[in-house]
C-alpha cells in the first residue's frame, strides 16, 4: 500500500507577491528601491504571540525572501536598495521570543536556516547583481533585527541617544543569533573578537559614535539628518542606475496539491511507497525550450524552462523541509534528453554577458545550494529515459549517492556550467569538490564536455555505482530502506561533514555553527527546559542554569 502524505495542520505555502505582502512595502524610485518593515502585531503565521516593535516570524521573512528576489528579476534598473522601517523610533526588535519559545525544535533550526539563506541572498545580490544593499536603521535593531542590517553591504545609525544595534541572545535567551550574526560580526566587519565579545554580551546593545568606532555600523547621523544623509548616500551609491534594463514579471507557480503529491508544470514531488523517503522528479526542457536565445532573452519571460523549472524545485524544496519533516530521504530523478539540457547550458554559458541570462544562473545556483544545505538524505537514481546533464548533473552531484542503472541508453553529461558557475557555499564547483583529491581528473572531465554511457560514468567516478538491470530493483530497494532506517540525528551531522569539504568560506561557517550550535543550544535545558530563559522569557521568574559546562 502506497504511504501518504502526512501533512502538517497547517502547511506553509511560501509564495507571495507585493500585493500580497503585509508586513513590509516596495518602492522603486529610478535606480533606488527602499524595502520598508511596518510588520503587523496582528499578522503572525499561526496564533499566539504578537510581532510587536517589528519583531518577525517566517511570514514576514517569506516577504522579505520574495522582494529580493523581486529586485533582481523584476526591477534590474535599480542599483541600490534602502532597508530602513516605517516605524519611528524601532527599526526591527528582531524574532519574535514567543514564536521560538512556542516552536518545535525542527522549526526553529528550519526558520534560522531559512533567515540566513535570505541574508546570503542579499549578499548576492550586492555581488551579483550590482543591487547594494544599505541599511538606515531608524531605531533600535537588536537580534535579528540587527542581522538583517549586517546583510547589507553598509549600516548607518540614528543618533538619538537612545537607538542602538545589540546582539542580546546570550544575556536575554540563553541562546545565540541563529542567523550568523556572530560570524558576520567578527569575519565580516571585522570587529575586534574582544569588542566583538563584549558587544554580544551587552544586553542593551552599543549605539552612537562608540558603534562607529567599533566597526558596528559606518555611520551615525543626528535625527534631523539622519534621513537626508541616507538618501544622499543611496544615490551616491547608485550613481546613474541602468534605465536600459527591462524587467521581467515573476509569475505564480500555483502547483496542484494532492494527498500523495505536489505537481509543478516541470517538478513533481510525490511521497513514498517506503515511509519517510520522497521522490522528486525534474523535468528537463523541450527541444523547443533549448533553442537558441534570442536577441533579448527577456522576451522568454518567467516562464523559460530555466527559471520557472528552478523556482518550482525551490519551492518544492522549502515545502520539504517545513511541511514533511518526518521525511529524511530524497530520490532524485530526472526525465528528458540530456543533449537538449546540453544545449541549454551551451546558450546560459555563451549569454551571460546579458543581465536576465545572468541573473537567471544565479537563481540555478541559489536553488542547488538551498537543495543541499536541506537536512534530507539525497539519492540520486539514473535510469532509462533520464537527463542528468549540464545543470541538472548538479542535481546528482549534490546527493549523498548516484546510481546509474546500466544500459545502453543511459547518458549524463557536462556542461561548462558544471566548471564553477552553479558553485557550492565552498566557493568550489561540485565536479572539483567531487574530485577534492584529484583536480586533474575534473579538469578532464571538463576538457571533454558532451554525455557519457552508464559504464563511462562508473569508470570516470560520476556514479556511486553502475547496477546491472536485472539487480536495479532490489540493489536501489535495499538501498533505499538501509538509509531510511538510519538515525535521522545521525545522518544530519554525517551529511554536513561529508558534504562541505574543502575550503571554509564565511557561508560555510555559518550553515556548519548553525547545524552544531543551534541544534545543540535549543534543545539544552538552560535554554528551552522549564527554567530555561527561552522558555521563561517575558515572565518574572529568572532562568535557572546547569552551570556544568561539556
Amino acid at each position: 500500500m502506497e504511504a501518504k502524505l502526512q501533512a502538517p495542520a497547517e502547511p506553509i505555502t511560501f509564495e507571495t507577491s507585493p500585493d500580497r505582502y503585509r508586513h513590509l512595502a516596495i518602492e522603486v524610485e529610478g535606480a533606488v528601491a527602499r524595502i520598508k518593515l511596518r510588520i503587523q502585531e496582528h499578522g503572525g503565521l499561526r496564533p499566539g504571540y504578537q510581532l510587536k516593535l517589528n519583531s518577525y516570524d517566517l511570514g514576514v521573512d517569506i516577504e522579505l525572501a520574495d522582494a529580493v528576489q523581486r529586485l533582481r528579476f523584476e526591477h534590474p534598473e535599480v542599483t541600490c536598495v534602502v532597508v530602513t522601517s516605517a516605524l519611528e523610533g524601532i527599526f526591527s526588535s528582531g524574532a519574535n521570543i514567543f514564536m521560538l519559545g512556542s516552536s518545535t525544535h525542527g522549526f526553529k533550526v528550519n526558520f534560522c536556516k531559512f533567515t540566513n539563506e535570505t541574508r546570503l541572498y542579499i549578499e548576492d545580490a550586492t555581488e551579483h547583481s550590482g543591487q547594494t544593499y544599505v541599511a538606515a536603521l531608524n531605531g533600535i535593531a537588536s537580534g535579528g533585527g540587527y542581522e538583517l542590517p549586517l546583510a547589507c553591504k553598509e549600516i548607518y545609525l540614528v543618533d538619538d541617544r537612545r537607538s542602538a544595534v545589540a546582539l542580546p541572545e546570550v544575556p536575554y535567551l540563553g541562546v545565540l543569533p541563529g542567523t550568523g550574526g556572530l560570524t558576520r560580526v567578527v569575519d565580516k566587519r571585522k570587529v575586534r573578537r574582544d569588542l566583538a565579545d563584549i558587544f554580544c554580551t551587552l544586553a542593551e546593545g552599543v549605539k552612537g559614535k562608540r558603534a562607529v568606532e567599533w566597526g558596528l555600523v559606518d555611520g551615525v547621523y543626528p535625527s534631523s539628518q539622519f534621513q537626508a544623509k541616507v538618501d544622499a548616500r543611496a544615490r551616491e551609491l547608485a550613481g546613474a542606475g541602468r534605465p536600459e534594463r527591462k524587467g521581467v514579471r515573476l509569475s505564480p507557480l500555483a502547483p496542484e496539491v494532492t494527498d500523495d503529491r505536489i505537481e509543478y508544470r516541470h517538478v513533481t514531488l510525490s511521497f513514498g511507497p517506503v515511509p519517510r523517503t520522497a521522490r522528486l522528479e525534474v523535468r528537463g526542457p523541450s527541444a523547443e525550450e533549448a533553442r537558441k536565445l534570442p536577441e533579448d532573452p527577456t522576451s522568454l519571460g518567467a516562464e523559460w524552462w530555466a527559471l520557472r523549472a528552478f523556482r518550482e524545485l525551490d519551492d518544492a524544496v522549502l515545502r520539504l523541509r517545513f511541511n514533511h519533516p518526518d521525511v529524511g530521504l530524497v530520490l532524485v530523478t530526472t526525465k528528458g534528453e540530456p543533449q537538449h539540457v546540453l544545449a541549454l547550458d551551451a546558450q546560459l554559458h555563451a549569454r551571460r554577458d546579458h543581465w536576465f541570462v545572468n541573473e537567471v544562473v544565479h537563481h540555478m545556483k541559489r536553488v542547488l545550494k538551498r537543495f543541499e544545505q536541506s537536512s534530507k538524505s539525497a539519492f540520486a537514481l539514473v535510469e532509462e529515459g533520464s537527463c542528468f546533464a549540464g545543470s541538472l548533473l548538479e542535481l546528482a552531484l549534490a546527493s549523498d549517492r548516484v546510481y546509474v542503472r546500466e544500459s545502453e541508453t543511459v547518458r549524463l553529461g557536462l556542461s561548462a556550467l558544471n566548471a564553477g558557475a552553479l558553485p557550492m557555499g565552498t566557493g568550489l564547483s561540485r565536479i572539483h569538490t567531487r574530485f577534492l583529491g584529484r583536480p586533474a581528473h575534473a579538469e578532464k572531465l571538463l576538457a571533454e564536455l558532451g554525455p557519457l554511457t552508464a559504464a563511462e560514468a562508473g569508470e570516470e567516478g560520476l556514479a556511486t555505482a553502475v547496477v546491472d538491470a536485472f539487480d536495479w530493483d532490489d540493489d536501489v530497494r535495499l538501498a533505499i530502506e538501509e538509509r531510511a532506517s538510519l538515525s535521522p540525528d545521525s545522518l544530519t551531522g554525517l551529511e554536513n561533514n561529508l558534504r562541505f569539504c574543502g575550503p571554509e568560506t564565511l557561508e560555510t561557517k555559518i550553515f556548519g555553527r548553525l547545524s552544531a550550535w543551534q541544534n545543540w543550544i535549543f534543545i539544552r535545558p538552560n535554554a528551552t527546559g522549564e527554567k530555561g530563559a527561552l522558555t521563561l522569557y517575558g515572565r518574572p521568574e529568572s532562568a535557572e542554569f546547569d552551570w556544568m559546562r561539556t
